[in-house]
C-alpha cells in the first residue's frame, strides 16, 4: 500500500508544479503580447509621422525651387532703377559713416559727465585732489567717495568715478598712488617731498 501511495503523492507534486509553470507561461505571453501590441501601435504612430514629415519636406523643397531657380526674382531686382539703389547705397555709406561719429560723441560725453556732475560744478578730480591736499595722511578711494558724498549730497557720487578721477590725477602727475598690503591709497604729488622737510605749507 505503501509504494502505491509514494507514486502517487510524487505525481500530484509534478502535476502543481507543471499547473503553476503552465499559468505563469500563459501570464508571460499575454505580458508579451500586450507589449507587442503597444510596439506596434508605437510603431504604426511613428511610420504616420514620418510620412507627414516627408510629404512637408518636399512641399518646402517644391516652395523653395521656384525662389531660387526662376528668373523671375531676379527680374524684379533688376527692375529697381539705378537712381534708388545709389541712394541706398548712399545712405548705408552715411550711416556707417556716422556709427562711429556717435561712438565718439557719447563717449565724449560719458567722460565729460563723469568728471563733472552738472555745469559748472568742479570736476571729480579737483574735488578729489582739494580733499586729498586738506588731509594729513594718504586717503583710499572708498575714503575719498565718502569723503566727497558728505561733502556734495546734491551731487550723485559713485566709487567707480571718483577711483577713476584718482587714477587721472596719479597719470598726470597731481597725485601719488602708494599700496599698503592689498590696499591703495592716494595723496597730493607735493604733499610727499613737504612732508620730510620743515617747510611744509607755510
Amino acid at each position: 500500500m505503501s509504494e502505491v501511495a509514494a507514486p502517487s503523492a510524487v505525481t500530484a507534486g509534478y502535476a502543481q508544479k507543471v499547473t503553476e509553470d503552465l499559468a505563469v507561461t500563459r501570464s508571460e505571453q499575454e505580458r508579451v503580447r500586450a507589449e507587442l501590441s503597444r510596439l506596434q501601435a508605437e510603431l504604426r504612430q511613428l511610420e504616420e509621422s514620418e510620412q507627414v514629415l516627408v510629404k512637408v519636406q518636399v512641399v518646402l523643397a517644391d516652395a523653395g525651387a521656384p525662389v531660387t531657380g526662376q528668373g523671375k526674382g531676379v527680374k524684379k531686382k533688376a527692375s529697381v532703377p539705378a537712381a534708388r539703389r545709389g541712394k541706398s547705397a548712399t545712405g548705408q555709406q552715411v550711416s556707417r559713416k556716422a556709427k562711429p561719429a556717435k561712438k565718439a560723441d557719447s563717449k565724449a560725453r560719458a567722460e565729460k559727465s563723469a568728471l563733472a556732475k552738472g555745469a559748472g560744478d568742479k570736476t571729480w578730480a579737483a574735488l578729489a585732489g582739494s580733499y586729498l591736499s586738506a588731509q594729513s595722511e594718504p586717503k583710499s578711494a572708498a575714503e575719498v567717495s565718502a569723503a566727497l558724498t558728505e561733502a556734495h549730497p546734491e551731487r550723485n557720487v559713485q566709487a567707480a568715478v571718483v577711483r577713476n578721477a584718482l587714477e587721472q590725477g596719479v597719470a598726470r602727475g597731481l597725485l601719488e598712488r602708494s599700496k599698503q598690503g592689498r590696499s591703495v591709497y592716494y595723496t597730493p604729488a607735493t604733499a610727499a617731498p613737504a612732508s620730510g622737510g620743515p617747510a611744509a605749507e607755510k
